[in-house]
């Protein structure tokens, strides 16, 4: 098949890295214990699987939905690369700028969204077909998913393992490299763009 034929396992690895920093299921360890505390035993299959899945949809379907309100995928990009800069900003500095609503479900909502599959994953899903092949995209996608899946079963014993200062370190970690990726992210768009502009 011709889309086997982009298969590269660098692009593989950015694409999971990308996505692993803005999911951050492992800074989410503490909200996902509350919530099996709250709820009862979250089904991790059904919530990773979900996210997987919302995440491919959006990243064919979001692109068609971009193409008929007019708007071409590097501008998206951009905007894209704003969304990850203000995430980065919030696990770097341990502020909330997106306020999330209280929970009322636990293993689709809100664990596979908004949790995983939320807006900025989305917007992330989306900015990296800007420079990256689908089918590393999607497999940058189901190898975050497996990782999800393993978090959620062992949520309880990660948080007593690593404990909340490493948790909070690792966020910040992440933060940073997530940073850095929105500032890529933002000038190899913006260059095309002008470039863009500048040939029409």
């Amino acid at each position: 098949m011709e889309i086997f034929n982009d298969f590269s396992i660098k692009e593989i690895v950015t694409c999971f890295m990308v996505l692993f920093a803005v999911i951050d299921i492992i800074g989410s360890v503490p909200i996902v214990v509350s919530l099996q505390q709250k709820f009862g035993q979250i089904e991790a299959g059904k919530a990773s699987i979900t996210a997987g899945v919302i995440m491919i949809v959006f990243l064919f379907v979001g692109n068609k939905i971009l193409k008929l309100i007019g708007v071409d995928v590097n501008s998206f990009a951009i905007a894209g690369a704003f969304v990850i800069f203000i995430i980065a900003l919030e696990m770097i500095l341990g502020i909330e700028i997106n306020k999330t609503t209280e929970a009322k479900a636990a293993s689709i909502v809100p664990i596979a969204f908004p949790l995983v599959a939320g807006a900025g994953t989305l917007t992330t899903t989306l900015s990296l077909r800007a420079e990256f092949h689908d089918i590393n995209i999607i497999l940058g996608i189901v190898l975050n998913t497996i990782f999800v899946y393993l978090v959620l079963k062992s949520a309880k014993w990660l948080e007593n393992k690593m404990g909340e200062a490493t948790l909070s370190i690792l966020q910040k970690v992440f933060g940073i490299i997530l940073l850095a990726i929105s500032i890529k992210l933002f000038t190899a768009n913006f260059a095309q763009l002008v470039q863009n502009y500048i040939n029409f």
